[in-house]
């Protein structure tokens, strides 16, 4: 009778012992989906108006022409410098890029923050150089646990926002301009 008894309990907790890792492996979650992110509404220039932190980029596209391309149908990835990234760039530099004269330069430097097709942060490949629309290769990697951008003269960006998603693609806000 102790032996049946004693199996009964084995089977009992053996059960409860599935079924705690069964929940534990779901993240303790019901069966109830979770409802979808909304669609985005907006395509990557819309955005990047939208957001004051972004002035610099936006001013920096019109100069360069390339808001109808950043507007088209993509897919892109754009790894967009926020104002405070414009500003560790000198001041007349900067103001030079901005003029029609820097107009091919400035192009250069934008393209190289645009990769094409849609890479979410799950899907960038860590570690492997990624051609950019410029033509140069960019590097991206996790140091000191943020997710970092080595550009082609060594210089390193922070990725401080990502999957940013617009309806032609999406962004990723970084904390310094990268150069070609």
């Amino acid at each position: 009778m102790q032996h049946r008894q004693f199996l009964k309990l084995m089977f009992a907790a053996t059960a409860t012992a599935s079924i705690v890792a069964a929940l534990t492996a779901c993240g303790g979650e019901s069966s109830t989906p979770a409802p979808a992110p909304p669609a985005p509404t907006k395509n990557i220039v819309e955005l990047a108006v939208a957001t004051p932190d972004l002035s610099t980029l936006v001013k920096a596209v019109t100069a360069a022409d390339l808001a109808g391309t950043l507007s088209g149908p993509g897919p892109f990835t754009v790894f967009a410098p926020t104002n405070a990234a414009f500003d560790k760039i000198p001041a007349d530099t900067l103001g030079a890029l901005l003029l029609p004269s820097g107009k091919a330069d400035l192009t250069k430097i934008l393209t190289y923050h645009v990769v094409p097709g849609k890479v979410l942060k799950a899907d960038i490949p860590l570690g492997t150089p990624i051609a950019t629309v410029q033509g140069g290769t960019i590097t991206i990697a996790v140091e000191a646990g943020n997710v970092v951008i080595t550009d082609a003269k060594g210089g390193k960006s922070k990725i401080t926002a990502t999957d940013i998603v617009a309806t032609n693609g999406v962004v990723h806000v970084i904390d310094t301009v990268i150069m070609p």
